[in-house]
């Protein structure tokens, strides 16, 4: 290589003056023979001469100036020149260049011989967005771990926790790449360490690329040097555009070149890093104009850029020596000039745009950013780097990315390309900012820096090399400083604080997070974290980046007017906070774990508590917080909590160690508890008028993403303050922040000058909550993770049952990744069983689908339920009463306690000893004062207290005697107490000696308008001082006098005296307490009455007040009995569960025992008090607030009696409507309930409008009609004739095609027909509607026609979006709501069951055939001529409109002379064979389970049958060709026939469809119906289905056996039965076929169809028997419809007997003994041979011609099994592997939304455009020619199935779940699922019957756009 390298340098230096005889030889010849002679003179020796010859001919092919000319004319012209110009030169060149690789050879071949010295050793395959890639946690090592799916499945990962997900930035697989993942997980191409036995790559293989390739990538920056304009303004989207698109062949030119493997890859990183090839080619020294023009163009780039280019040859000189270092040494040279100024500058132009983000002018920090280098310098000594310097210019076009990417395998590469891209880094910062796409950008750059900063080693190795911390974070530093401004918080005027503005495009668009992202993931890399966290200058700056931050998005509270405009910047003030503080915060804490890394935790507190100082004194803050403001954001004081938890935690630090002074933490405190109280402010709706967005953050604050960066260290950081500071400071210090001091009072009435009436409530509840939260919480006061993640995962399951993904995503995971709790860990898997029972999937008939979810099991309700964890947790605060509500109901259920239980009482995980301070909280003055006056309170019933606030008192009562430290040093203490009690309430601290404490007089002040002043002197009788007590309302504690009698104790004094103490200021500024009025409630506006002093007599202490409260909450008297005076054991063996359930009485209960065991003194004291009799409690005074409520009450009581009689009213008729419309069934659902039950006497049928609600016949001139609902189906169509359902298709192998369903061979049949007969007599012949037949179906709900006129009005006048379109006739019955498209008409006349016509008459057939005869031919024989048009007849018509829009023109005409009457006909009678099909297949196939089934309920077919029938008649059929002539006469000139040549015959009556003849029949007869004439009908019928069934048997069967049975049958054919016996009718009708065609035409291939089996008389009678059956079906079902009777129930193998004798068939005297012979059914109305005779010779004059065809139009048997969907394969990945990659077979693309119709398994593109036809999209167009209006489809990348019906869609669910009963729609989890066949089975269901239209709600138009 070493002289390939010399000779390239010696001829660029040739290359500078060009020879110009060189090239002209040269291209004469052809390219091939070129190379070859080239690569001929380059491989000998000497090889100088062929080394220029190659340079000039380089210099030619690749001149940069052809296309460029163009590109700098301007656009237009590279437009025009289109193929002549600049396209076709690069494509020449192109050309030229693989020739020249090739040398001469084949470039394909040359591409293989490359490959095949490939080490693949890894994987490297580059992605960009939206590839489905996989995730195995199990495997990885790096979080970022990622695989393509080739890897993925070719390894092995069964059990593994892994998921697919769909890549979001682009990536690159890691298979092989041991840095990111272990071994183990490899696919099996790569585990094999192959390059050892991969052969040298042959020096010449490579030797041309070596030279060509440095010419063609300095060519391609030449053009993009070129294509880069700078113009005043950033450059044009487009111009960028443009430029690449020329590129574009070029750069894929490259990446190819990269695939090519490891070989060629190294000559690739060769030329890119070579530095010698890159100053010779670039430095635009030479004569050559072009390249001069070049040069310059860069250096102005760099300018524009703000970024200088070092001129000073020194330097360069400098440089050469350590060629590998970035230009990051050289600092203080004097190339860095403008630097700041010029930063300046680009921001200006953002300016103007920053305006309207309100008048806060943006801040601009004086530079004192160490090391301008970073920012400005950059200097490009490879081409490496220059192209990575465009690739950022022209913000990272995917095709450089991708190119850039796939070289990464190559490890020296790797290395130099970090490098590159560190030095470049601020760059790219800048680069993002001004970006307008900065969306994509962002996802390009994480693109490539995850590649590179997954990888620890060369993360360690940039970091030492290239100084890449102190880049990241300046670079940030600089970015924010972009956008500051300054800071309001506190003092507005003097602050000097400054903010990040959370409402510019950088937050607000999140701008910063690739950068932040890329730190994030190299402080997850202990070696680089530990410089981090070792470097103090480090530090220092990022804590002051993150001071940035503090106190950012500031809250002012709105007192007058709501706010105009609510912002919404909060987003992205959470999101900052979140990923450019804690995220950083979390990877430095998981590297703090163990004793040795203590000094890194001293190292950060030291900074952050300077930092806070600096905070302190920046914004002016002394010692109390400014009203009414609040944020959410104190990064600095949660990176303070977070490393002192660790500290104690983890790294056995001393806590106090690490604390600051008192002054110190007292300011600490101060924000977060303002934060506290702020959330109890916002869910007291004081900060109403801030609008919702406040909520917002009240919430994000609290959620589970956010609460352990957020609210959890804020609390931690208070219970550190609380454990240090005074503890009657602390108390204080929150009763006053929560405003509620001034209602801690005795008093009754009280003036809160800071707070409403309205609010005391909520706030004080807010305070003892905050109390209890801060008293009992112990996630970071020594909870083990285990621990802490079971009280998560519990407090989630008891507000609510949860599913597995919403159990992960609500369980704050500790945010960094390498924790080892990570979701769906090992720990959280265990925890998750042990806590919780899985409730699997049900199914509820509605047609909702449940998911698999978790419950907790009883013995966490009963031992571990923690309402605090719960309210720390709950975002809303109905959680915590659903978490009540269900508590109680397990307490009901399991019987452990019956009333309305209190939250429970649960003892707490053990305090470590750093924190055992805390405590002191329970045991001070201020709170027993606290805990004291409300006990108080509660009893006298004064205002604004709460059952909740009673319930948190005697909680923090329970909490202070458990942790009461020192046991009482026996009774003398108690001494002493007289005198000491002189000077304050309580004597001591302890709250067990306090407990007994009495407490005489209090003096308060009050208004004067209180009940309390009295003139009496304080020596009032205690009756009298509870008597003027009763009417109180409010308490007071204020301003000390030392007066003997009465004690007064002022919070906010003490807490002031306490901080005075500590700062030794002037006591006068501390004194000024002076606070503005509010207005006050007691009195008349502005005349605040004075308040004046008044004393109280108490009297109690809290033993004794809790004892009254006992007997108020009992409501009985003396009803607290101490229980150790019946059992001294439980003083000596206390059984105190840890647990305890009960309400406030047990509560009560239990405090006093505790109270008594710890202090004997105690014990006694309360058997004192119960001795005395106590005093009443005070009578109930009813409020005007509790009048109201009993108000609301009474209102309400009556409203619900109201209620109850409607609904009882309603009861009545909800019942017949639940019988019609929901499938329940009733207990009389044996009888069949038709549409009305009808009393035997009345023969008219009653119907009740729903509408109007009147009942009454249908008549003439007000029909009644039915609600129905028609739509096409092609169900039918789908059924099968094998019983195996067909499977999904998922390998391009299996396929689906559509010939074997029931449709197809119907449509076959009828085209057959078509050819060779007369046209109308073929659509006689059969039936249609396979396909796109009209189905209807019916509520049972009826309602007059003129009611629903007037009801679709209303309907297309009210404007309320629905679901359906009132236009196209939809509406939705007003009764059950259920969706409905039409009415159909009851025809007034007799109800079906007492039909006089249903007497059995004795006339003979004959007779009965004559009358049918006649009947047909009358025209129009209603008893209503159709000519007088009735408002009836009108209906029918238009009802029958109705139906034929319903299904679309194709599949009504099928007649050739389209229009004509024969098309309406055969449509008319199939619409009554499509619904008794339908009705059948419902029914199951068969009707063995007899009854009128739940269909027959709402069964409209007898409504239906008469507006069929009377349209029938309007078309007489021609009476020459009845079919019924030829069923029951015997023509006389059989030749006639076939006299008529020319015109085509009419259909065989052998042909025809037997159940069609039957329809025609019926629906040609006058309506309604004889039953004798239906018989007769049948009867007739019967005799040429026989006969058909005959002639198929015996083409069936093969020679021998027709002359046998020919033989046997005409032996017995004179005995007297011949014509009921099947064996004489086949011998007579094979000798009667034998005489035509039929048999001749069987050749070799026939045999092989004909059964081998012998044929018994068994299976031949079974043949015939289910042959006929199909037809007999459909007639019984008929039978019940038209004349009511019901279908009896049989067994399968009797149902041809009992169907027949159902329908008259079997002569009544038939006897069953002997075995059943279908023959026996047979009544001919003419002599059977005769007829029979007659019907053979139509078939043998036809078979004369078509022998072939005439055997095929023979009736088959029908086999049809049910209709099914395509059988799912059982795991979805196969489906989507195979489908999500799969091409359209109509536009050959990928689909974007690739979706599979589950009926018949075609593919196709949702909402694709490039398969609309006619604006239809393909799925829309799909489900009207698969379904008739009706798709079903699976959408591949979604899981789901949608289904279309007619113009609305729906989502229907996912047939599809994981592991855990979820689905997981889009398949964001990316987990395994797997088919649930539960659903699937329904979804068939609803498919098959039709019921998408009910059972599915959400439906939306889908504008054919799917």
């Amino acid at each position: 290589m070493a002289a390939a390298a010399a000779a390239a340098a010696a001829a660029v230096g040739g290359s500078q003056s060009p020879q110009p005889e060189v090239p002209a030889p040269g291209l004469a010849l052809d390219k091939a023979a070129t190379a070859a002679h080239l690569k001929a003179a380059l491989s000998r020796p000497d090889n100088r001469a062929g080394a220029e010859e190659l340079q000039a001919l380089l210099e030619r092919v690749l001149s940069a100036e052809r296309p460029l000319a163009a590109a700098a004319d301007g656009e237009e012209a590279a437009a025009a020149s289109g193929g002549g110009g600049p396209g076709a030169a690069e494509e020449e060149a192109l050309e030229w260049c693989k020739c020249l690789l090739a040398g001469g050879g084949g470039y394909d071949e040359f591409c293989a011989a490359v490959r095949a010295y490939d080490p693949a050793a890894l994987c490297g395959l580059v992605w960009t967005a939206n590839f489905v890639a996989y995730r195995c946690r199990t495997c990885g090592i790096s979080p970022c771990m990622s695989l393509c799916a080739e890897c993925f499945h070719q390894g092995d990962h069964t059990g593994h926790d892994f998921n697919m997900f769909r890549s979001q930035a682009g990536g690159a697989c890691d298979c092989g790449d041991s840095n990111v993942m272990r071994e183990s997980g490899f696919c099996k191409r790569h585990q094999i360490k192959s390059s050892s036995n991969i052969p040298c790559v042959p020096k010449d293989l490579l030797m041309m690329s070596e030279f060509v390739l440095p010419r063609f990538i300095f060519c391609l920056i030449q053009y993009l040097r070129e294509g880069y304009n700078e113009p005043a303004d950033v450059p044009s989207e487009k111009d960028l555009n443009k430029v690449l698109q020329l590129l574009e062949p070029q750069i894929s030119f490259l990446e190819d070149l990269t695939k090519m493997g490891g070989a060629m890859r190294s000559v690739l990183t060769q030329v890119l890093t070579n530095q010698q090839n890159y100053k010779d080619l670039t430095s635009g020294l030479g004569e050559n104009a072009c390249a001069k023009k070049s040069h310059e163009k860069y250096l102005i780039a760099l300018k524009s850029s703000g970024l200088t280019y070092p001129e000073d040859k020194l330097v360069y000189g400098i440089q050469e020596s350590s060629a590998g270092t970035s230009t990051l040494a050289v600092q203080g040279f004097a190339g860095a000039t403008g630097t700041l100024g010029q930063l300046d500058s680009s921001d200006e132009e953002d300016q103007d745009g920053s305006q309207g983000l309100g008048k806060r002018k943006r801040v601009k920090l004086s530079s004192n950013t160490k090391d301008q280098s970073i920012m400005d310098v950059l200097k490009h000594k490879s081409f490496l780097e220059e192209l990575l310097f465009w690739t950022i210019k022209y913000e990272f076009p995917q095709k450089m990315v991708t190119f850039l990417l796939n070289m990464l395998p190559d490890q020296e590469y790797k290395v130099a390309f970090t490098k590159t891209f560190v030095q470049h880094y601020a760059f790219i910062m800048k680069t993002l900012k001004k970006s307008h796409e900065s969306d994509t950008m962002s996802n390009r750059i994480v693109h490539i820096s995850v590649q590179l900063f997954s990888n620890e080693e060369l993360a360690r190795q940039v970091t030492e090399e290239c100084q890449l911390l102190d880049i990241m974070v300046t670079v940030l530093l600089y970015m924010m400083e972009s956008c500051l401004i300054k800071s309001e918080l506190q003092d507005e005027e003097n602050s000097l604080h400054v903010v990040v503005n959370c409402g510019e495009a950088l937050l607000k668009n999140n701008t910063y997070w690739p950068l932040v992202s890329d730190f994030i993931n190299i402080l997850s890399h202990q070696s680089v974290a530990k410089r981090f966290l070792e470097d103090h200058g480090l530090l220092v700056t990022w804590m002051n980046f993150v001071s940035f931050f503090q106190g950012m998005n500031l809250n002012k509270r709105e007192l007058n007017e709501h706010v105009e405009f609510e912002s919404q910047t909060y987003y992205a003030a959470f999101a900052a906070e979140l990923e450019a503080c804690a995220q950083p915060m979390w990877g430095l804490l998981s590297h703090c774990k163990v004793r040795e890394t203590q000094e890194y935790t001293r190292n950060v507190v030291r900074y952050c508590l300077e930092a806070l100082q600096d905070w302190f004194d920046a914004i002016n803050f002394v010692d109390e917080p400014a009203p009414n403001q609040v944020t959410f954001h104190l990064p600095l004081h949660r990176y303070y909590a977070m490393f002192l938890s660790k500290a104690v935690k983890c790294q056995e630090l001393d806590l106090d160690s690490v604390l600051p002074d008192q002054e110190m933490l007292m300011k600490l405190m101060i924000h977060p508890l303002q934060i506290q109280a702020s959330l109890a402010e916002i869910h007291s709706n004081m900060w109403v008028r801030n609008g919702l967005q406040i909520k917002g953050q009240a919430m994000t604050y609290v959620q589970s993403h956010f609460c352990n960066s957020m609210i959890d260290p804020d609390i931690y950081l208070l219970q550190v303050c609380a454990s240090r500071l005074d503890p009657d400071y602390f108390i204080s210090s929150v009763f006053e922040r929560f405003k509620v001091v001034d209602l801690l009072t005795m008093a009754s009435q009280h003036q809160n000058t800071v707070l409403d009436a309205e609010h005391e409530r909520s706030m004080l509840e807010g305070a003892l909550t905050f109390l209890v939260i801060l008293l009992s919480l112990r996630l970071h006061l020594g909870m083990s993770d285990d621990e802490i993640l079971r009280a998560e995962m519990v407090a989630q399951l008891c507000m609510n049952d949860r599913t597995h993904s919403s159990l992960l995503d609500l369980i704050p995971e500790n945010p960094n990744p390498k924790s080892g709790i990570i979701p769906g860990s090992y720990s959280f898997e265990s925890v998750l069983s042990a806590v919780a029972d899985f409730k699997a999937p049900v199914f509820e008939p509605g047609g909702s689908m449940q998911q698999g979810m978790y419950t907790p099991k009883a013995e966490v309700w009963d031992h571990e339920f923690d309402p605090v964890m719960v309210i720390l947790r709950t975002v809303y605060r109905r959680d915590v009463q659903s978490a009540m509500d269900r508590y109680t109901a397990f307490l009901k259920q399991s019987g452990k306690f019956p009333g309305n239980p209190w939250p429970p009482y649960k003892k707490r995980t053990p305090l470590h000893p750093s924190y055992k301070g805390l405590m002191r909280l329970l045991h001070c003055k201020t709170l027993h004062i606290v805990l004291f006056t409300l006990l108080y309170k509660i009893l006298m019933d004064h205002q604004n207290l709460s059952e909740h606030v009673l319930c948190m008192v005697l909680y923090l009562i329970e909490l202070g005697l458990e942790n009461s430290d020192e046991e009482e040093s026996d009774e003398e203490a108690s001494v002493c107490g007289p005198e000491r009690c002189h000077d304050s309430w309580f004597p001591g601290s302890n709250l067990v000696s306090n407990m007994r404490h009495f407490i005489n007089y209090v003096r308060v002040r009050v208004p004067e308008t209180a009940p309390e002043v009295k003139k009496d002197s304080p020596a009032s009788t205690s009756s009298d001082s509870l008597g003027s007590l009763q009417s109180s309302r409010r308490p007071k504690v204020l301003q000390r006098e030392n007066s003997g009698t009465a004690q007064v104790f002022s919070l906010v004094a003490e807490r002031r005296k306490k901080f005075q103490e500590i700062i030794n200021r002037s006591s006068s500024e501390a004194n000024q307490v002076v606070r503005p009025k509010t207005s006050n409630k007691w009195s008349a506006p502005g005349s605040a009455p004075q308040l004046t002093t008044a004393i109280l007599e108490i009297k109690e202490s809290i033993l004794s007040l809790l004892i009254k409260l006992h007997h108020k909450l009992s409501g009985k008297q003396n009803s607290y009995y101490p229980p150790w005076l019946d059992d001294i054991e439980i003083l000596i063996q206390p059984e105190i569960p840890k647990y305890s359930h009960g309400d406030g009485i047990t509560a009560v209960e239990r405090i006093l025992l505790k109270a008594a065991l710890q202090s004997k003194m105690n014990k006694r004291i309360i058997e004192e008090i119960c001795r005395k009799v106590t005093p009443p409690v005070p009578p109930k005074k009813v409020t005007a607030a509790e009048k109201k409520t009993l108000d609301k009450e009474e209102r309400r009581q009556k409203a619900r009696e109201r209620q109850q009689k409607l609904l009882a009213e309603f009861a009545s008729r909800q019942k017949s409507f639940m019988e019609t419309a929901m499938d329940v069934d009733s207990p009389e659902s044996d009888i069949p309930m038709e549409i009305t039950t009808a009393e035997p006497q009345v023969s008219e049928a009653v119907y009740d409008c729903v509408i109007c609600g009147q009942s009454g016949p249908s008549s003439e001139d007000r029909p009644t009609g039915l609600v129905v609902l028609l739509q096409a189906s092609s169900v039918l169509g789908q059924c099968r004739d094998n019983i195996e359902p067909k499977k999904l298709p998922i390998t391009e192998e299996e396929q689906i095609y559509p010939w074997d369903t029931c449709a197809a061979v119907h449509d076959v049949r009828l085209s057959l027909l078509q050819r060779y007969f007369k046209d109308s007599s073929c659509l006689l012949a059969v039936s249609i509607g396979w396909e796109g037949g009209v189905y209807v179906q019916t509520c049972g709900h009826t309602l007059h026609i003129d009611c629903h006129k007037s009801y679709m009005e209303s309907l297309r006048n009210d404007q309320v979006l629905q679901g359906f379109s009132v236009d196209k006739g939809e509406f939705t019955c007003p009764l059950c709501r259920q969706f409905a498209n039409s009415v159909l008409p009851c025809y007034p006349g007799s109800n079906v069951e007492n039909n006089p016509w249903q007497r059995p008459s004795s006339k003979s057939i004959q007779d009965l055939i004559k009358e049918v005869e006649e009947l047909q031919g009358r025209p129009g024989a209603f008893p209503v001529s159709i000519s007088s048009e009735t408002n009836l007849s009108k209906e029918m018509e238009s009802v029958m409109k109705d139906i034929k829009n319903t299904t679309q023109k194709k599949y009504r005409d099928y007649s050739k002379t389209p229009g004509s009457p024969d098309n309406d006909f055969l449509f008319m009678y199939s619409v009554a064979r499509t619904n008794l099909e339908l009705e059948l297949i419902h029914r199951g196939g068969n009707l063995c389970s007899g009854g009128a089934s739940t269909a027959g309920k709402r069964s409209c077919l007898n409504q239906l049958f008469h507006v069929l029938a009377l349209h029938m008649r309007l078309y007489s059929i021609d009476s020459e060709y009845n079919p019924w002539r030829k069923l029951t006469q015997l023509v006389e000139e059989m030749n006639s026939q076939l006299g008529n040549e020319e015109q085509q015959p009419e259909v065989p009556i052998l042909y025809h469809d037997v159940t069609s003849l039957l329809l025609i029949q019926i629906l040609m007869m006058p309506q309604p119906l004889r039953k004798d004439h239906f018989t007769c009908i049948v009867k007739v019928l019967f005799t040429l289905l026989y006969t058909q069934a005959l002639v198929a048997l015996s083409v069936k069967c093969n020679e021998e056996d027709r002359s046998a049975w020919k033989h046997t049958g005409a032996l017995k054919k004179n005995i007297c039965d011949a014509e009921k016996s099947y064996e004489v009718l086949l011998s007579f009708v094979i000798s009667e076929l034998s005489k035509g065609k039929l048999y001749h035409e069987e050749g070799t291939q026939e045999c092989a169809m004909v059964s081998p089996v012998a044929w018994s008389s068994e299976s031949m009678e079974k043949y015939l028997q289910d042959f006929c059956l199909p037809f007999l079906r459909i007639t019984s079902l008929l039978q019940h419809h038209l004349f009511g009777e019901d279908l009896p129930s049989c067994q399968e193998e009797e149902e041809f007997s009992v169907l027949s004798s159902c329908l008259g068939l079997l002569p009544t005297f038939y006897q069953t003994e002997h075995p059943f012979i279908s023959a026996s059914c047979l009544d001919w109305p003419v002599p059977a041979f005769d007829i029979i005779s007659q019907w053979c010779f139509e078939i043998n004059s036809f078979t004369e011609r078509h022998a072939e065809q005439g055997k095929a139009l023979l009736i088959q048997e029908s086999r049809w099994k049910l209709p099914h969907l395509l059988q799912l394969p059982e795991n979805y990945n196969t489906i989507f592997q195979y489908y999500h990659r799969k091409t359209c077979s109509v536009c050959t693309k990928v689909p974007k939304d690739p979706a599979v119709c589950l009926v018949c398994g075609t593919f196709v593109c949702l909402k694709g455009l490039c398969c609309k036809q006619q604006s239809y999209c393909e799925c829309v167009l799909h489900s009207q020619n698969c379904g008739a209006g009706t798709g079903i489809f699976l959408l591949i990348n979604a899981s789901v199935i949608i289904i279309i019906r007619g113009h609305r869609f729906c989502l229907w669910g996912s047939v599809y779940l994981d592991a855990h009963g979820e689905e997981d729609r889009d398949l964001r989890r990316g987990k395994p699922l797997y088919i649930c066949k539960e659903r699937y089975k329904v979804l068939e269901q609803q498919w098959i019957s039709h019921t998408f239209d009910h059972i599915n709600k959400r439906w939306g138009p889908h504008y054919n756009g799917l």
